[in-house]
């Protein structure tokens, strides 16, 4: 169903398992790392190879866009998936716009998030009206404002940029 959110889980397999030629593995929600930690030691020594102790991300879901390694740091992965969960499909663009950055993304969302619009023309009305810039123009010549224009001369001046995780969401950023 579009537009429906996905709990963020990986599914981790037994390497040992896997270099045998047997599939060996479990899904995991990503709830905390130390859950996932034991969920890992569980699956490893139900492994049907002894001695079992190498593990590795074979799969996820919920993660949007944004990239899992094989390898990736637990917490790292329990961390983008609170933010994800907490956010929606607007912190995997983010994560992914910053090359993975899963900081730079939170502080972006914290401190620069403009808000959800339509369009970015929308956006350039909102701002115009929010900040009192009507109040100079006289009434007959309001009609006449371009805000599809100031709004693409915010975007091409760098003074923000746009994400559009899901269609008809235009979601709005300041530039540092």
């Amino acid at each position: 169903m579009a537009g429906e959110q996905l709990t963020p889980r990986i599914y981790v397999a037994c390497l040992s398992a896997y270099n045998a030629g047997k599939l060996h593995g479990r899904w995991m929600p990503c709830d905390d790392v130390d859950t996932l930690q034991d969920s890992i030691k569980t699956m490893l020594e139900t492994s049907p190879e002894p001695d079992a102790e190498e593990w590795a991300i074979h799969d996820y879901e919920g993660f949007g866009s944004a990239f899992l390694s094989e390898y990736q740091n637990l917490e790292t992965v329990t961390a983008m998936a609170e933010f994800i969960q907490e956010h929606g499909p607007l912190a995997s663009e983010l994560i992914v716009h910053f090359g993975g950055d899963l900081e730079e993304a939170r502080q972006t969302m914290e401190e620069q998030y403009a808000g959800c619009y339509a369009s970015l023309e929308d956006f350039a009305a909102s701002l115009t009206e929010e900040t009192g810039g009507l109040e100079q123009v006289p009434e007959h010549i309001r009609g006449y404002i371009d805000y599809a224009a100031m709004a693409r001369d915010m975007e091409l001046s760098g003074d923000i940029f746009t994400l559009e995780p899901e269609y008809g969401q235009v979601q709005v950023f300041w530039n540092r």
